[in-house]
């Protein structure tokens, strides 16, 4: 038995015994910090999850907030990262469907997929590698089961070598009636399992996504990482339609970690009551499974239901139409939560203990240490080229052309932009969906980052018209035990919560993947945000200030339309670059940005003039500052004549910023008066070219600046085609 010595003596204590072979197994794996949060739920009370749009808040499957009378939606969120380095296609796909298997429990049907992704350098060859297993395992899956792949990010970083992250967020929908929960209803129900047989894949799943990566994790983990099948997780998710279509489920909850032992175990804890299973009807498709195998193999695409003992039979049918296996493997007791084999005993404990029983972590923590500024004196040239031909801040085309994301016809606007937007034409609503974090940020000032990261996701909304409604997060750190690491993550959780509470945006549920350390050393604490909000109107935009003004559009586009005065509106902090893309090229460092103090106004205001009819265009200033927003808004029709003050300005990555193209630059500075900083970069034309001026302000000695005066007026002037052919470098190198 691998539970520590102090877990071993608690649990002695409260059986009166020694645990039984599948006892301590099953303790090991709900006691592990993946299942049992035990060094981060003393910090997430920081979050603020309530607010009148919410019906289920955190700790069930997903979380559910409603969008309109009679129309609720599902917010998910799961890590796959411990498998997703030994088997990247595997642990990428059944992170996709154990996220999709989270939202039916909840009675919705899933709408919309988010992954952030997270590897090395791109230039090493195993960071591709593993980029190129898992975006194809989140692709088969997604595409095979009918569920678009809508928004997300990707993101490379040398201390992601030893273990990336995958990350992946998904939306559902429902109505009231088809709401369900996890809890356990009644004594005298039975237990139906219900999808794929059971076999020994994913065995210790839980535990080992609780543990350093090894040097040999790729070849001695590899059984503890799932096998998916998407096509019985599609017969699953209609199968589930049909349940609730015909009102047969009291309870559910998806096998995930600790397999039917985790999901079992946690109905009837929720519940307040107790179970008895018989491990033997479980159906398996292999042969001579022994009680630890059957209980804890994390084998996919399988359910647990509660259903009233004469709703059996119906079950039963519904699961033989979709080919799914069906056993009825228990009932829900008032007792303890028992399983037998064969007759034998090899579980009697108490099922709240088991599920919630495990001591929290106390934990030393130490902040990490504050950067002085040196910037590099850098040729701009150069620089431009440098970042907005980087990996982190180039095209992601690669990536998301691999994902059907027009399936279900509710792509307003897809990836590639700054949010998804979906029609839910049952409230007649534009839902907005943004996902994601950087490395970078929270690397350089953990706290701060993490703000920055949920302000960056909020703008992401507001640039398609859009307020935040409620989000969900995947906290990802290294080794908690290390002291500097621990203050790391503290500080990501305190910074999202901080700006999800100023923002408005309650944290309604989320995952924290720990201990994503290896021999490389731990990673960025990594604070994914996966944020919706909601906009009236979600047709497909249509470019053009007549469009604008008579109201047929959608959401604004990103891209130019070559008519409008560009403006950046938002405060740049200082310009301060700490944790640029530029340094990052360039060398040197800087303190993090500041960010703004009123940040919902700034989010609201921004999101009143993208839905204003005089808006051409709007996009995000984030990863690569001014430099790579402008590049990125540049097409074969439509280019800009742009002037920012210095080089400085042009690759600060302050979120709360975006650049607006617009007919009438006066009401946007009237609607932004007295809530941000407007300023004019230039005008939009019909060029197909960025020319860009860089200016130079007088530097002050006190600066402290590694940079030389320049010359005033520095120019560069890119095409359309020059630009794509920087920006391109993911299918340059992969394809």
């Amino acid at each position: 038995m691998s539970l520590s010595e102090p877990d071993r003596e608690l649990v002695v204590t409260e059986l009166g015994r020694e645990p039984t072979a599948a006892e301590a197994v099953l303790f090991e794996n709900l006691w592990s910090e993946h299942c049992a949060y035990r060094s981060s739920r003393p910090l997430l009370s920081a979050f603020d999850s309530e607010g009148e749009q919410v019906v289920v808040g955190p700790g069930d499957d997903a979380a559910v907030v409603e969008v309109a009378d009679d129309v609720y939606i599902t917010m998910g969120i799961e890590s796959h990262n411990h498998p997703s380095f030994v088997d990247p296609y595997d642990g990428a796909a059944t992170g996709v469907g154990g996220i999709v298997r989270d939202t039916l429990s909840m009675g919705a049907y899933p709408i919309a997929l988010a992954d952030s992704l997270y590897f090395g350098d791109f230039d090493r060859e195993h960071s591709r590698y593993l980029l190129e297993g898992v975006v194809e395992g989140i692709s088969d899956y997604g595409n095979s089961i009918g569920v678009p792949t809508v928004a997300g990010s990707t993101a490379f970083h040398a201390d992601y070598e030893g273990n990336p992250l995958v990350n992946v967020a998904c939306v559902g929908l429902l109505s009231p009636d088809r709401l369900v929960t996890a809890d356990a209803k009644e004594p005298g129900n039975k237990l139906l399992l219900v999808g794929n047989a059971t076999g020994r894949d994913g065995l210790g799943g839980a535990s080992f996504a609780s543990e350093d990566l090894s040097e040999d994790a790729e070849t001695e983990d590899r059984p503890a990482v799932q096998v998916g099948d998407p096509y019985t997780e599609k017969l699953l998710v209609e199968a589930s339609e049909a349940l609730l279509d015909l009102d047969l489920v009291e309870a559910a909850r998806d096998l995930g970690a600790a397999g039917l032992g985790g999901a079992s175990s946690e109905m009837v804890a929720k519940g307040g009551l107790g179970a008895e299973i018989r491990l033997e009807a479980v159906h398996q498709r292999e042969p001579n499974m022994n009680a630890l195998e059957i209980l804890l193999a994390e084998s996919q695409e399988r359910m647990c239901y509660e259903v009233r003992p004469e709703n059996v039979y119906a079950v039963e049918q519904v699961a033989e139409k979709y080919d799914l296996g069906c056993s009825v493997i228990g009932e829900v007791t008032e007792g303890n939560y028992v399983c037998t084999f064969e007759g034998e005993t090899v579980v009697d404990v108490n099922a709240e203990f088991l599920g919630d029983g495990a001591p929290m972590n106390d934990l030393e923590s130490e902040a990490p240490p504050r950067p002085e500024r040196d910037l590099p004196d850098a040729d701009l040239g150069e620089a431009f080229e440098a970042v907005v031909g980087d990996p982190n801040t180039a095209s992601k085309r690669w990536v998301y052309r691999q994902y059907d994301h027009e399936v279900q016809v509710r792509t307003a606007t897809g990836p590639g932009d700054d949010a998804a937007v979906l029609a839910l034409r049952e409230a007649e609503t534009g839902l907005a969906v943004s996902s994601g974090a950087d490395p970078n940020w929270t690397a350089a000032a953990p706290y701060d980052g993490a703000r920055a990261v949920a302000l960056e996701n909020a703008t992401n909304l507001a640039a398609k018209g859009a307020t935040p409604l409620a989000a969900v997060d995947c906290l990802n750190g290294g080794n908690p035990e290390k002291p500097d690491v621990y203050g790391g993550f503290e500080g990501i959780v305190d910074g999202l919560a901080d700006m999800c509470a100023a923002l408005d945006a309650p944290v309604v549920g989320g995952n924290v993947s720990l201990y994503n350390d290896s021999p490389s050393g731990p990673i960025p604490p990594t604070p994914t945000l996966a944020m919706t909000g909601t906009k009236e109107g979600y047709d497909v935009s249509e470019q053009g200030s007549e469009a604008r003004r008579t109201k047929s559009y959608g959401a604004p586009p990103a891209a130019l339309s070559g008519e409008g005065t560009l403006l950046v509106v938002g405060d740049s902090g200082g310009t301060r670059l700490g944790g640029s893309e530029y340094l990052a090229q360039m060398g040197g460092s800087d303190r993090f940005p500041t960010l703004p103090e009123n940040p919902r106004e700034v989010v609201e205001t921004l999101a009143e003039v993208a839905d204003a009819p005089d808006t051409l265009a709007v996009h995000d200033v984030s990863h690569g500052g001014l430099a790579v927003a402008l590049a990125e808004m540049v097409s074969a029709d439509a280019g800009a004549t742009v002037e920012v003050e210095d080089i400085e300005a042009l690759f600060a990555e302050t979120p709360g910023r975006a650049v607006v193209e617009t007919t009438d630059p006066e009401a946007v500075r009237e609607a932004f008066a007295g809530v941000a900083p407007v300023a004019e970069l230039g005008t939009a034309d019909d060029s197909g070219a960025l020319d860009l001026t860089v200016g130079s302000a007088e530097r002050s000695s006190a600066d402290s600046r590694a940079a030389s005066p320049r010359d005033d007026g520095e120019e560069l002037t890119y095409d359309a085609a020059e630009i794509a052919a920087l920006r391109d470098v993911l299918a340059r190198e992969l394809d």
